[in-house]
């Protein structure tokens, strides 16, 4: 059994839809096929959650006419009139999200924000599978929040795995299919609530299904030819890595190289299961192979990762006293707190900086930094990591540029750089 993810940008359109039937109709192997939501569907559902959680009745409902007219025009596309059937199982959706709407929020933006943002995953898995039926592909839709279960971290939910070994492979029998579709990104308590597993989760999501149900291998379908160098929207000149290590694709994840999820990597690992990233264009290339011990032949080249939008905040005990372990719990307690993502840290005896995500709880993490510390910050900075450098990969990043900070190791460079524009 092989496990293909297709993330949004691969069926944006009735188009997109199309080229994932071609994709899909290729195969001939029993598969496990998750999906992301339809092109820019989340950062819409996410402006929904916003206006509703802000009583902002009039925008929630024009945001919602729109999100339901691009897939309406896509179901329009795709269906004849005559598959009323099919379009009913996917107005049935549209129905249920009006229907939340309508309701007042709850105090738990989090909550909210799962329980909203979940329908788009719902939406583009149900028009796909329903679409590969009326084209001769049988298939099954599952809805993974029965069988994938997580706590209750509402926003970034962990997996629980005793009980999601349990339930998953009831759900996945392959007895009288030999194709499912379900959703990438989203799961559910025990007790039925909606999580999502973090932004971007759909590649964990397809990391889980073949960790637990044994998988031959993962595809992972982007954009671009496979994992690169680069962004190639960053640099053009960009080139594919053809294979590269677990470990190696851990480090890019950590890094904030977008074309892999952080932690999609660790279940593939643990049950050697190799992973492609493939073209959804170009689909019959192989792209780049990640597995227990890929090298590339040509050796090891610079690959540079570009983090936007980053504070570096620089904090100082107001006695001036020394920065040690003492001093340091409290701080991560205060990150931990509010959920942000450290991306590079550096002390010195007495003051301590870090590089972050600019996220909507920065600055309730600087005022509540600012009761026991002194606080220094920067804004609108970029964080450029580069692994396997060497001295022309540093001037190619950092000439012309101001360097707020820096840090090697034998590995990895990163530099923190006042922003461009």
């Amino acid at each position: 059994m092989d496990v293909f993810k297709f993330g949004g940008a691969s069926v944006n359109s009735a188009e997109g839809v199309m080229n994932f039937f071609k994709i899909v109709q290729s195969y001939k192997n029993e598969s496990l096929i998750v999906v992301s939501a339809m092109g820019k569907t989340t950062n819409a559902l996410e402006e929904i959650v916003a206006n509703f959680f802000n009583k902002k009745n009039d925008l929630v409902l024009k945001q919602f006419n729109e999100i339901k007219t691009y897939h309406l025009d896509i179901i329009n596309t795709l269906f004849a009139k005559t598959e009323t059937a099919s379009i009913s199982k996917i107005e049935k959706l549209f129905d249920e999200l009006s229907a939340y709407l309508q309701k007042p929020a709850s105090l738990n933006y989090e909550f909210e924000y799962d329980q909203i943002v979940a329908y788009g995953e719902l939406l583009s898995t149900k028009i796909i599978s329903e679409y590969l039926k009326c084209n001769g592909i049988n298939n099954q839709w599952i809805d993974i929040r029965r069988y994938l279960k997580t706590n209750d971290t509402f926003g970034e939910a962990k997996v629980d795995w005793a009980l999601s070994r349990q339930l998953l492979p009831k759900a996945f029998t392959f007895q009288d299919t030999f194709m499912y579709i379900t959703q990438g990104f989203i799961g559910g308590t025990s007790s039925n609530l909606t999580t999502t597993l973090g932004r971007e989760g759909s590649d964990y999501t397809a990391a889980i299904l073949a960790n637990i149900l044994d998988a031959e291998e993962v595809s992972i379908w982007k954009d671009v030819p496979g994992v690169m160098n680069a962004d190639p929207k960053w640099i053009p000149e960009a080139k594919q890595l053809k294979r590269i290590s677990y470990q190696e694709a851990i480090e890019l994840a950590f890094f904030g190289a977008k074309v892999i999820h952080p932690k999609t990597i660790q279940p593939l690992r643990e049950k050697s299961i190799p992973m492609y990233v493939k073209s959804f264009i170009n689909y019959f290339d192989q792209g780049t192979l990640v597995s227990e011990a890929s090298i590339e032949k040509t050796g090891k080249i610079p690959i540079f990762i570009q983090k936007e939008k980053q504070r570096l905040i620089s904090i100082r005990p107001k006695d001036y006293s020394f920065v040690i372990e003492e001093n340091l719990g409290p701080i991560f307690s205060l990150i931990a707190k509010y959920r942000l993502k450290v991306n590079l840290t550096q002390n010195s005896a007495i003051s301590f900086s870090l590089c972050v995500d600019n996220s909507k709880n920065i600055d309730k993490l600087i005022e509540a930094l600012k009761v026991d510390y002194e606080v220094r910050y920067n804004e609108n900075l970029e964080l450029i990591t580069i692994r396997h450098y060497d001295i022309d990969s540093i001037k190619q990043m950092t000439d012309d540029r101001t360097i707020l900070l820096e840090q090697k190791s034998r590995d990895t460079a990163q530099y923190v750089l006042e922003s461009k524009s």
